[in-house]
């Protein structure tokens, strides 16, 4: 029986059977380290998807397994004791001097292609040993060393500015034992930081190691969201970083505004380059963008180009658009090979070709209600005596009143006007006092 026969012979499993990962075809399926099991997030960036875990290795003396430390920082390490490790595990390597903690992300075949990718070789000297596996002691330690980056990394921001060293440290890092710090920093041009080592070594009593590094770097170590929502390519997968031009924006038909093609390193943003040699390879199946259009009335410059619909706009106007005409490719072509042979159409398009009337994709309500009728406030109708009074029901149809009796009609008593300060007493007037002349 063919697989894919049996694969659709196979029952749907239940939710609950893939809920718990034990339905076939599923069981087994995904990433099995320790940190996925419990549902944890990624610890640090670049995490890495063990996707060849369920392939025996074929080569059982290959002892070599990555380790990743804060942020985008990762080796290869010997794992010559042959402890039993899984991904997820915290171990103590070898380092200089002393020893570092970091995170096992990696095992097995998976490892040798991300080693050839980092032009490793397996026999190399940089790679270290695999101590053994992190005791509480040395977790204790590692966290007491990583709660003191933030300090020392502002506090280096001060000394590096009172020595008036054109350069940013980016981020700090201490080696999991506490005994060295690395100091990342961003500068654009050369620093003589001898003086400055001197005094970091003074203030934090540890060993001082400088790494220079670039714009996207630090972004990938600080991380973050971009632009489309999703986790930066520097700080998720990009390892290798490659300069983007703003030719790539232009072979894309992309604004040249730098607030949006520029990413949280204030440079180019890396995904420029991805699709950009899709872009040239349909761009060369184009007419040049350089080719005059010759008419018997008049002539045509090349205006914008649709690389997905592979039509040409062209005007004749060369620095506005003026008489805009849009044209198959394959009728520009045929009008530059009879314009080599000396002729002229008398229009851009084929003969007897009517120009198709585009439909609407959409409906215009702009313009068929007014947009502020909410912000007018409706007034209350305030009870006037000039308002018309409602008319009188007959009064055959009203039921009989007691006639009214012959009194007088109670007058309602006027209210007293209040008596001004002195009104009233004794040698008090009225007139008011002349004005002495």
């Amino acid at each position: 029986m063919d697989i894919i026969d049996e694969i659709n012979s196979m029952p749907d499993p239940s939710a609950d059977d893939v809920r718990n990962d034990i339905a076939p075809g599923v069981a087994g399926a995904g990433c099995r380290c320790r940190r996925c099991d419990e549902h944890e997030a990624p610890r640090g960036n670049l995490h890495s998807y063990n996707w060849l875990d369920d392939i025996p290795d074929a080569d059982p003396d290959w002892d070599i397994i990555e380790v990743q430390f804060k942020n985008t920082r990762k080796g290869f390490y010997h794992n010559s004791a042959r402890l039993p490790l899984d991904p997820g595990d915290m171990v103590a390597v070898e380092a200089s001097p002393g020893h570092d903690i970091g995170m096992v992300t990696l095992m097995g075949p998976l490892v040798k292609i991300h080693m050839r990718k980092a032009n490793i070789k397996p026999d190399s000297p940089d790679i270290r040993k695999v101590f053994r596996k992190a005791r509480p002691a040395d977790l204790d330690k590692y966290e007491e060393a990583k709660a003191r980056e933030n300090d020392t990394m502002i506090q280096s921001r001060k000394i590096a500015e009172q020595l008036n060293l054109n350069m940013k440290i980016g981020d700090v890092e201490y080696q999991g034992d506490g005994n060295k710090a690395i100091f990342y920093y961003i500068a654009d041009e050369r620093v003589d930081f001898r003086q400055l080592i001197k005094v970091l070594a003074d203030t934090f009593k540890v060993r001082i190691e400088m790494k220079q590094i670039g714009a996207r770097q630090e972004a990938g170590r600080i991380g973050g969201i971009g632009s489309c929502g999703r986790p930066l390519c520097c700080a998720s997968w990009m390892t290798n970083f490659i300069s983007v031009g703003t030719a790539a924006a232009r072979y894309q038909d992309i604004s040249l505004n730098p607030q949006k093609l520029a990413g949280q390193c204030a440079k180019l943003k890396c995904c420029l380059n991805f699709e950009v040699d899709t872009y040239v390879e349909s761009a060369r199946q184009l007419p040049p963008r350089d080719v005059r259009l010759e008419t018997a009335d008049a002539t045509y410059f090349h205006f914008k180009t649709d690389i997905f619909k592979k039509e040409i706009t062209y005007s004749t106007d060369k620095n506005m658009a003026a008489n805009l005409v849009t044209l198959d490719a394959q009728r520009v072509f045929e009008i530059i090979e009879m314009n080599r042979n000396g002729e002229k159409p008398l229009t851009l398009h084929r003969e007897g070709e009517e120009k198709p009337a585009k439909k609407s994709e959409f409906v215009e309500l702009v313009g068929q209600d007014n947009i502020n009728r909410f912000d007018k406030k409706k007034k209350k109708k305030k009870k006037s005596g000039n308002q018309p009074k409602p008319e009188k029901a007959d009064k055959s149809d009203r039921p009989d009143k007691p006639e009214k009796s012959d009194k007088p009609d109670k007058q309602r008593p006027r209210p007293q006007r209040r008596k001004k300060n002195g009104e009233g007493k004794p040698g008090h007037t009225d007139k008011k006092p002349e004005k002495e002349q």
